[in-house]
């Protein structure tokens, strides 16, 4: 098994900067209470000179007993809307029915209209005013009526639990309480054009999945530039591609661009937590056969996996998978499919691990490229990204503050140093623990203490995995650690944390928040479990757009380079990106910070033994 560095077989030209950004309306002044709003100020009761000379109180308290806050409103009073004028502090309500005060002039018990008596602190008893000023809403049945009219108790409870999680407007959570019962499996379900080639939560959320789609586009310069120069060409014209990534708007408009350059598209979900029902909805709406939707079971997983593959009269010829798990289920099931794939494009330690076994053992029979390990992925996809999307997916599901938190990161690869550095910032004490030397000496360099999990594992307030591997926290840690530790992966796999260990029946679990469960021992000790083991940013959070523009320009450029490749370039292996694509990538991207390169001279450049064009650094050199 050799790792080989492909050349590309496609011109790669200069394209244009990012596309001009449409210009929004301008965002208008929002008043307290605007003109006609229904809302009727109370009346002020001293004359215009009178207020003009008389000084302001500094609060209701100082004013004289019964003369209420002239000129407030229920808002600027602290009062709810609609509610009365109330007496004032310094004066207390009789409450004795049978008090003279509380009768008629004819003599009859008073009912809810009847004046009633104040009396001040000196002692004096003086009558309230018989008619009680309310302030009005003009449309305030109209309001209080309003209400959904398909809604159960448990939609509605979906809607406020889950609004940290869902990325639509709250007012797609108000749905049919049977949507949440029946699986989508169940469903039969048609778009606009009737095609029910799909299965998805809701495809009536497909407006809002569009929104956020076009939310995207703004923010992936380089992948929007490849469409609008690329399309014309049609370079992936006749590329049947199955794929089984997230399904998020940037993966969206990634399967978009595709469809542009001319390829059919069928999609899965990689992972069972991280699909956007609504994006998926938006697919499935414009024609693309997707299959995925947030909360699917095992069995689910596999069964759309299966469905995007196993459809009479389409052949896919092209793989695009995040995890092996779409490559690992066609070269078991359909092996005869399988030998017809022109190529695979894999983006995940855990996918490319497995190519590159299958390429050890002799049966890998078609060409792989390895995105993972290009520079633009590793760098940018893995670091920066995971540098700031740890501290997103940890807040939204737990809202802790990790200034002065003791937390341990398993792993220092490029994931594993996005997490330190951020955490670290944030005023956290940072441990790593590692198996590889130089990654180790690294972390000690950066400051870190590097550490065996068994050191710690009692006194930690976070545990961070980030290696790839399997059973790296097991149910002995997990035995050993504290009351309330919290316990994630930021690796794409969910073998990292020994989750299967805890369904036993001593052990309870709780149900706290969407993707966040305590998992409670019979002592009362609980741990915080996120994701259920599985990748925290994306299954609990979102990922910056711009770094998954790199990530998706660069899975593009692979797609067409194995499509378009000359017979016999790439045989059956695994192959690097080569290095004048990941400069390109980059240069693609260059535009959106206003970067200006510096251009080498003709006489640098044959001093350095480079092409002007790059590429400018040699395979085997470390970023």
């Amino acid at each position: 098994m050799s790792v080989q560095v492909a050349a590309p077989a496609v011109e790669l030209k200069e394209l244009s900067g990012p596309m001009d950004k449409a210009a929004g309306p301008p965002c208008e002044p929002v008043t307290a209470h605007p003109p006609g709003h229904g809302v009727a100020a109370a009346p002020c009761p001293l004359p215009a000179t009178e207020r003009e000379a008389a000084p302001a109180p500094s609060s209701c308290s100082e004013r004289p007993p019964g003369s209420g806050c002239p000129g407030l409103s229920s808002s600027a009073a602290g009062l709810p809307p609609g509610a009365a004028k109330v007496p004032q502090a310094s004066a207390m309500k009789r409450s004795d029915p049978h008090h003279p005060q509380h009768r008629h002039r004819d003599g009859n018990d008073s009912g809810g209209a009847a004046a009633e008596a104040l009396v001040s602190p000196d002692g004096t008893v003086s009558e309230a005013p018989r008619t009680v000023k309310k302030i009005q809403f003009a449309d305030q049945k109209q309001e209080f009526n309003k209400r959904p009219t398909k809604i159960g108790r448990r939609s509605l409870s979906r809607s406020i639990s889950q609004s940290s999680t869902d990325s639509y407007s709250s007012a797609a959570s108000y749905t049919d309480s049977s949507d949440d019962e029946t699986s989508p499996r169940d469903k039969q379900q048609k778009n606009s054009k009737g095609s029910s080639d799909f299965c998805v939560k809701n495809i009536k959320q497909a407006e809002f999945g569009r929104r956020e789609i076009e939310i995207a586009e703004q923010e992936m310069p380089a992948l929007m530039a490849l469409r609008k120069r690329a399309q014309g060409e049609k370079p992936l014209a006749g590329a049947k591609i199955v794929g089984c990534t997230h399904i998020t708007a940037q993966t969206a408009v990634l399967m978009e661009t595709l469809g542009a350059l001319g390829a059919q598209c069928r999609w899965a979900a990689c992972n069972i937590y991280s699909t956007l029902n609504e994006v998926a909805a938006a697919l499935a709406e414009s024609g693309f056969p997707v299959f995925a939707w947030k909360g699917e079971s095992e069995d689910d997983f596999w069964w759309c996996i299966d469905r995007c593959v196993n459809v009479e009269g389409w052949q896919p010829n092209m793989i695009l998978d995040d995890g092996g798990d779409l490559t690992h289920w066609i070269y078991k099931k359909y092996p005869n499919m399988f030998k017809k794939i022109k190529g695979i494009v894999e983006e995940s330690v855990t996918g490319v691990h497995r190519l590159y076994q299958l390429s050890k053992a002799g049966k890998l029979c078609v060409p792989a490229m390895n995105v993972n390990d290009s520079v633009t992925k590793q760098k940018f996809d893995n670091l920066y990204c995971c540098r700031e999307s740890i501290l997103d997916g940890l807040k939204r599901t737990t809202d802790m503050m990790f200034g002065g938190k003791q937390v341990v990161v398993c792993g220092y690869g490029e994931v594993g140093k996005g997490c330190c550095a951020a955490l670290k910032a944030m005023g956290s004490i940072v441990y790593v623990t590692e198996i590889d030397p130089i990654c180790a000496l690294q972390a000690c360099m950066d400051g870190f203490r590097l550490v065996k999990l068994n050191e710690v594992i009692r006194q930690v307030d976070i545990v961070i995995t980030c290696t790839g591997n399997k059973n790296v926290v097991t149910r002995e840690h997990l035995d050993r650690m504290k009351n309330s530790c919290i316990v994630c992966n930021m690796g794409h796999s969910n073998t990292e944390i020994d989750v299967a260990s805890l369904r036993t029946p001593e052990l309870t679990w709780e149900r706290v928040r969407s993707q966040v469960d305590h998992v409670i021992w019979p002592d009362g000790k609980r741990i915080v479990l996120l994701a259920e083991g599985r990748l925290l940013n994306l299954s609990c959070s979102t990922v910056p757009t711009f770094v998954l523009s790199i990530t998706a320009t660069t899975q593009a450029l692979a797609l067409i380079e194995l499509y378009n490749a000359p017979e016999g370039r790439y045989k059956q292996d695994v192959y690097l990106l080569p290095k004048k694509m990941d400069e390109y990538v980059a240069s693609l991207h260059l535009p959106t910070f206003d970067a200006h390169l510096t251009e080498l001279t003709d006489e640098q450049a044959k001093y350095l033994g480079l092409n002007k064009n790059g590429p400018f650094k040699p395979n085997y050199y470390r970023y």
